[in-house]
């Protein structure tokens, strides 16, 4: 059966670009009777290349919190000779009930950050570059919005977001600025807040790397989403669901995300944790983990060149012990 042209525009994720395609499945190598999870399933960029090595005996499971991945994954398994299964959640949850009811993956793999189909639809609040709602949910059914947040909490508390989440050098300063300007009108829009955020950063900031609303933006997204803490939980449970023998991939998009990751697989190799004045080990730590990527791997340049995107993507990927 072909696809119309509309269709296929969908099912090829349109304007969405996954990184670190081919590098992800070289260091995933899939078979053909694997279980695989995508806990960030998206339009399915990475899902489609895994899906070459995979044969009928195979189990594919897509994870997403947005809504519109469903219809993604519903048009990539329509063509799969192998079982397909999405849930709708959090994959931090989903991974523990997975764990909870038996599953044993072969292959677990997150894409981290917001995808291009997020941040191309100026409806959804994520980008600093339209006018647009503040919102940044992932998950239309979250509780939470930007809006609320930059409406409703103490300056203190807005500014240790944005240089907690941010790395945000004029955290303090920002923070003042919108606490005095929702005194007078409530933050709705995009644009806004962009306006407050470049006059309370001096001069030069303005015209330094990227836009200055970058880090806010980014530390506001992380919040509302608990991205964070999302990563910490899944990493957790995706070891508890693996196999012995198999793998875990992780790609990230800033330093933070990162170093959470870094310190999960080195923390699960085994090695001492003990305080260097310790007379001998207590902490008994036990292996878990074998480390693939001595370093992160990056994008080619060509890659970069052809998707500016993911110049900031690191693969890092373990192996579970037995």
């Amino acid at each position: 059966m072909q696809l119309n042209n509309s269709i296929r525009g969908l099912a090829n994720g349109a304007a969405h670009r996954p990184v670190l395609v081919e590098e992800l499945a070289g260091l995933l190598e899939p078979q053909p009777d694997d279980t695989v999870i995508d806990c960030t399933f998206g339009a399915g960029g990475h899902a489609r290349r895994m899906a070459v090595d995979l044969g009928k005996d195979a189990l594919f499971i897509g994870i997403d919190l947005d809504p519109l991945a469903s219809r993604y994954f519903e048009l990539f398994s329509q063509y799969q000779p192998f079982r397909c299964r999405f849930i709708y959640g959090n994959f931090a949850d989903a991974l523990g009930q997975l764990a909870q009811n038996g599953l044993a993956a072969d292959l677990v793999y997150l894409d981290l950050g917001v995808s291009s189909m997020q941040v191309d639809r100026p409806e959804r609040g994520f980008s600093y570059s339209y006018s647009a709602p503040l919102d940044m949910r992932m998950d239309p059914k979250n509780p939470v919005t930007a809006r609320k947040l930059v409406n409703e909490l103490e300056p203190g508390e807005l500014a240790r977001i944005f240089k907690a989440y941010g790395e945000e050098r004029y955290a303090r300063q920002i923070a003042r600025r919108i606490a005095q300007e929702r005194n007078k009108t409530l933050f709705e829009t995009t644009l806004q807040l962009v306006d407050v955020i470049k006059g309370a950063i001096p001069m030069p900031a303005r015209f330094g790397s990227g836009h200055p609303a970058r880090r806010v933006f980014q530390a506001l997204r992380i919040a509302v989403n608990d991205e964070l803490g999302s990563l910490s939980r899944g990493l957790e449970n995706a070891l508890a669901v693996l196999a012995p023998g198999g793998r875990l991939a992780v790609i990230s998009f800033h330093s933070l995300e990162d170093r959470i990751v870094k310190k999960f697989f080195a923390g699960k190799t085994g090695k001492c944790t003990c305080p260097p004045e310790l007379p001998k080990c207590v902490c008994r730590a036990q292996a878990e983990l074998r480390v693939i990527t001595r370093r992160p791997v990056t994008p080619s340049e060509h890659e970069v060149t052809e998707n500016p995107r993911a110049q900031s993507a690191k693969l890092r990927v373990a192996e579970k012990l037995g």
